[in-house]
Order: structure tokens, then sequence, then C-alpha cells
């Protein structure tokens, strides 16, 4: 008997005993049944439940959704992204959000910020030194006449206009700006003495911030370093001796803004090296224009005592002087040069100087503090206003935000300037080191450890930003 009449068979058996019980969709089922389960099986396993799988099996939520579930971190979409992918591929995928927030909000924290200098340092390096003085009263949207000559619609130059009430400020035939102080002395020597020696005292070879020394400054221009004298000990004869000796283009000046030599010293004034004929470079650093702070209702204070002024240092015969912007001076990051135009026009002409050009908002910043000490309106600089605050007006805004803890302090000129200067002060003393919970909070309150105890200096407090402490005392646990 063949395969297929077999089958047929089997067929007509079924069809003469009927349709099984449950009828015609009950045969379709267990048709159905034999074809999916083995042959031993003829029903489906009971169905179970089971609690979700374990947090290190769990899916990790995409990085999409998570980046859009932290959104009100406020930084833009492809950094919550980046926040996003770095806490799904680690840990556990139950606490990617929160670690994704934790990520984007330290990242927004790195962020620049403005924070409450209350560490009593007047120019603190760490938080840009000076705060600025207003900038020009312009919309900052439109477009400026950095390099333009109004008169003729010629291209102007950018060292037109601020470089030329910095000189009117401070005396001086002619200046020019460039960005940073140590950026004017490498291109003063670099125009001035390329290929040629410099003089200057051993005791004056500092060192400034960052590591940059003066003979590596003096190495990058070009000049030849002529030490003269010893680190303590330097006289006039000493200079002479080597301009008679060798090639000597320039005699270089270095105040030594940043520390103090005593004991058995002697050192030469910067004056008096205007008669070895050669030009003398002045660096001052620091900055101060005028010894007499005629921008000051009642005149220099005490604390400047001794330090070089740009008005004198040139009346008194010098050619050239370079200082700081962000220092004494009270302004944005600049290097300054001042002194004689034929030297000035030097240093604008030599090619380092388009590389170390300011752009418009610290010239035009510049400008405005240039007008401001030409008004004589110290008040308006924020600088000489912080430090020659009566002690009597700290001492009463200290009281006003928690007379409990107001107590007497001293400030310091601090950013290199005046080593060893305290200017007296008022501030509120908590106890114990309460530095890393202000300084986290919002906005950052940076305050000074000082025997044991956490230091609010109201000096360098605006007095605008009163509130703000009292409310970072206050949420202190």
């Amino acid at each position: 008997m063949t395969m297929k009449t077999r089958n047929r068979i089997r067929n007509t058996d079924a069809m003469l005993r009927g349709p099984p019980p449950g009828g015609h969709a009950a045969l379709v089922g267990a048709q159905r049944l034999s074809r999916s389960y083995p042959r031993h099986i003829m029903a489906p396993p009971e169905e179970t439940h089971s609690d979700a799988p374990p947090a290190s099996e769990q899916r990790p939520p995409s990085v999409d959704s998570l980046a859009r579930a932290i959104s009100d971190v406020g930084l833009p979409h492809p950094l919550l992204v980046d926040a996003a992918r770095a806490a799904v591929a680690t840990g556990d995928p139950a606490e990617a959000e929160q670690r994704a927030r934790a990520i984007a909000g330290e990242q927004a924290r790195s962020l620049l910020t403005s924070v409450v200098n209350a560490t009593g340092v007047l120019l603190h390096t760490n938080m840009g030194r000076s705060p600025w003085t207003n900038l020009p009263d312009r919309d900052s949207s439109r477009y400026s006449s950095l390099e333009l000559n109004l008169d003729s619609g010629e291209r102007g130059s950018r060292q037109d206009r601020a470089p030329r009430l910095l000189a009117r400020m401070c005396g001086a035939e002619s200046a020019m700006v460039v960005n940073n102080c140590a950026a004017a002395v490498l291109l003063a020597l670099a125009a001035l003495a390329n290929g040629k020696g410099v003089v200057v005292s051993r005791g004056e070879l500092v060192e400034i911030g960052g590591g940059f020394r003066i003979p590596e400054v003096m190495s990058q221009s070009g000049a030849n370093l002529v030490e003269v004298g010893t680190t303590n000990r330097t006289r006039l004869g000493d200079f002479e001796e080597a301009i008679d000796d060798g090639d000597v283009a320039l005699a270089l000046s270095v105040h030594r803004s940043n520390y103090r030599i005593t004991g058995f010293t002697e050192s030469v004034a910067a004056c008096d090296l205007t008669g070895l004929g050669v030009p003398v470079l002045a660096d001052l650093g620091s900055g101060l224009v005028d010894s007499a702070c005629q921008w000051l209702e009642d005149g220099p204070p005490s604390w400047l005592e001794g330090e070089p002024a740009v008005r004198q240092t040139l009346e008194a015969g010098v050619d050239l002087v370079t200082f700081s912007g962000d220092k004494l001076l009270g302004g944005p990051q600049a290097g300054i040069i001042a002194g004689r135009a034929d030297l000035v026009a030097r240093c604008v002409a030599h090619p380092l100087a388009r590389a170390l050009r300011p752009g418009g908002l610290v010239l035009g910043s510049l400008q405005e503090l240039a007008l401001t000490y030409l008004g004589r309106d110290g008040r308006s600089i924020p600088f000489w206003r912080m430090a020659t605050t009566p002690v009597d007006e700290l001492r009463r805004r200290a009281s006003a935000i928690s007379p409990d803890l107001a107590a007497d302090t001293t400030a310091v000129p601090g950013g290199g300037t005046l080593p060893g200067v305290e200017i007296p002060s008022v501030g509120l003393v908590i106890p114990g080191d309460r530095v890393a919970e202000l300084r986290t909070g919002t906005p950052p309150v940076i305050a000074r450890m000082h025997d044991g105890s956490t230091v609010i200096d109201l000096r360098t407090v605006h007095p605008r930003d009163d509130d703000v402490v009292r409310a970072a005392i206050d949420s202190l646990t």
C-alpha cells in the first residue's frame, strides 16, 4: 500500500468518527498546537509572571531622552548630550539621570562666571585683577570706528584714540597698547635692541606670574642680556662700565613690584640711568599713573608711599615706560608703552605689534578709563573706589550684614604690587573653615582662611553684593 493510499484511509476514518468535542475550531486549534510544540507536549506552558530584570540587566535610557530630561540645567543641547553619553557609559542605568545631571552641573559650574571677591585682595590675579571700569556708552551690537578715520573716510589706526588719551593722562609724548605688560616689554626690546645688548641689574632679573622670567622674555626679543652688579648691590658705575665695554643699545630698569630686597642693599633708580648715553626703558609694571593721585579727592593714600609713578618717571628723563592696564591703573588686561614719540613709533612699526595688538573691547575700555582719569573722577574707577573706602563705611556695612560677626581685618593690594603693604579693612569672621561652602554657592563667594576662621573682607565686596553675602552666610549649616 502506498503512502498516499494510507493517508486517504486515515482521513476517511476521521470523517466517519465526526468532529472532536468542541467542534471544528477545537480541531483546528489542536492541529495548530501539534505544529507549534513537540509531539509529547500538546498544550502551551503555563504563563508565568516575573519581576523586572535586575538593574545590571536593565536597558539604559537613550542618550537623547536623557539629555532632554536634564534640559533644566541650562546648557546647550550638545553639551547635555555629552553629559548624557558619559552617564550612560558608566554605572547603573537606573541612576543614569542622576549621574547625567551631576556631570552637566559640574560642567556648568566650570564656565567663566561672576564671583564675589571677599578675599580682601584688591588685585586678585585668579579673579582677573582689577574689575573693569565702564565700557563705552554705545550699543555693543553695533560696529565701531576701531580703525576708521571718520573725517577722511579712510583706514585709520587702532593705536590712535585710546593710546592718545593714555599719553595725555600720564604726560607722555606718545603711547601704544598691546595685550599685557610682558608683551609690552617684549615688543620694546625687539624694536629697540634686537641683536644688541641690554644692560640690567642682576637684582632686577625678576620672575613674573606663571613662571615667566625677564631673561627669557629678553631672549625671545632677540636682545642680548648684559647683567651688571649683584643680587643685592648694584651701582651706577656697573652700568657705565658695561656700556663702555660692549654694544649696548638700551638700559633696562625693572621695578621689583612683587618682592623686596632688604638688608645690605644698594640699587640704581631708573632716573639715574638717563645720563648713560643710551635710551632708558623702565618697566614699572604696577602702573600708578601719577604720584599726586589727582583723581582722588583726598590725594594719595599713605600705603602708596614709595611706589614709582609713570608721570614722574617720564618727567625725570626716562625715555620709555611699560606698565599694566589691570593693576593700579584699574582697567582691563593690557600692556602700555609710553614715552618718546620716536621710540613708540618704532614699536608700532615692528612686526610683533600686529601679533600683540589688543581688540576693540580692551581699547574701548581704556578710552573710557583715560577719560575718567582726565576728569579726575576716581570714584568711578572700581579699584580706587574700593581701595579708598573709609573704614567707618566698611564697619557700618559689616554691622548691617551680621553685627555678631563684624571684625577689623587687613586687605592687601595684590596682583604683584606693593609687597608687604596692608590696608586697614573690616569684614565678617566665621569660626571654622567654611571657604568651600561659600565658594560653591550661587553666586560663588570667595573668602579666605585666617587663624582657623573664615574671613569675608568687605573692602573687595561691592556694596550691591552685601545682600548676596548675607544670604551666603545664612545658608551655612
